[in-house]
């Protein structure tokens, strides 16, 4: 990416697409439900869920951008990409759709795997990248301890 100028439409768009895909879920199930339970230790209160996804969101497509902005062929950064962001998505509907908890924790041990894979991915071609998925990839180790607690809890 060196001496390459950023295509800031790309990048928003990226950006743009990768919120809109993330949070798809979350326009269409009922959350309030969530304050009533019984949470776990640790648990954050409920506004710092959007922020953090929001910057994970973004970093996210950063890492995306940083591995699709040179002239090789990109489908299988692309397809590891959207299939980790369709299955995070649909955790929403699992959790707090369905109130699924034990398969929502299921569920999330099989992101953090695709996720893991496109960090070696991403990391193989540039280590920057990679680097910008590590707090995604910690995120979710802890949004996996909420979500079995809350299984267990309630």
């Amino acid at each position: 990416m060196k001496d390459k100028k950023i295509n800031f439409k790309k990048l928003f768009l990226i950006i743009f697409l990768t919120i809109l895909v993330g949070s798809f879920f979350s326009f269409f199930v009922s959350m309030d439900f969530y304050k009533d339970l019984v949470k776990p230790p640790l648990s954050p209160p409920g506004i710092v869920f959007p922020i953090a996804w929001v910057i994970l969101y973004i970093l996210m497509s950063i890492s995306l951008y940083i591995v699709t902005n040179d002239d090789e062929d990109h489908t299988k950064y692309y397809a590891i990409y959207i299939g980790q962001l369709i299955v995070n998505s649909l955790w929403t509907l699992i959790f707090f759709g369905f109130k699924f908890y034990l398969f929502g924790f299921i569920w999330v041990l099989f992101l953090i795997v695709l996720v893991l894979i496109m960090t070696y991915m991403f990391f193989k071609k540039n280590k920057v990248a990679a680097y910008l998925l590590i707090p995604y990839i910690l995120w979710l180790i802890f949004a996996s301890y909420l979500n079995i607690q809350i299984y267990l809890l309630n």
